[in-house]
């Protein structure tokens, strides 16, 4: 969690140590990646438990989880984000080829997962049903594009006539990726996918 902080107001120095340190992929998603979905995790759950989310039925109400159905959302969730980070990591790679320019995975990787910290830390804003789902997100992906600006090339480390669009690419991709991910979060909340809902409260029981 410190190192997303540190990529936020201090992003020059935290990624030319991010680069000097060439951590592997295990490292990295051991050491920072799944660290930081934990603590977000446990605060979403807690306020998933305690306070609830707004839930559409016959009346427009705050539905709390109970512990198991938590346990089983945030798995979910956790699994998918990091899915989410070596898909769009493969990608970023592949946008690299296809300008001329080999990187390895370990390279695409650490720079995707570093430079998605911020979209994970300001899961945080989830602990809060008044504030509205999408909020939290929009301040993460701004916080994400600004970050990413200066790790792709510090890490990818593309020609300067490709650079931009290299950037372009790999972040438009995580956004969307991440998107409709939020998309699926937000309408199960809202009660909108029963069948998905009947299947998590399932597995939960």
């Amino acid at each position: 969690m410190i190192k997303a902080f540190l990529l936020i107001f201090r992003p020059v120095q935290t990624w030319g140590g991010i680069e000097v340190a060439k951590r592997s992929v295990a490292f990295v998603l051991c050491l920072h990646v799944l660290p930081l979905l934990l603590i977000t995790s446990l605060a979403e759950g807690y306020g998933l438990m305690h306070w609830g989310k707004q839930h559409k039925g016959e009346m427009s109400l705050l539905q709390t989880y109970p512990l198991k159905q938590v346990v089983v959302i945030e798995v979910v969730q956790c699994i998918a984000l990091v899915g989410m980070i070596f898909f769009v990591a493969f990608a970023a790679k592949a946008f690299a080829e296809t300008f001329h320019k080999r990187n390895n995975f370990r390279e695409a990787f650490t720079a995707v997962a570093y430079g998605a910290s911020p979209l994970l830390l300001m899961r945080l804003g989830d602990l809060f049903p008044a504030l509205n789902v999408w909020v939290p997100w929009a301040v993460g992906i701004v916080l994400m594009i600004s970050v990413l600006y200066l790790g792709l090339p510090c890490l990818l480390r593309p020609d300067p006539p490709h650079a931009f669009g290299l950037y372009v690419m790999t972040s438009l991709t995580l956004v969307v990726v991440n998107a409709i991910m939020r998309l699926f979060i937000y309408l199960f909340h809202k009660g909108d996918l029963p069948k998905i809902e009947q299947m998590l409260n399932g597995l939960g029981s």
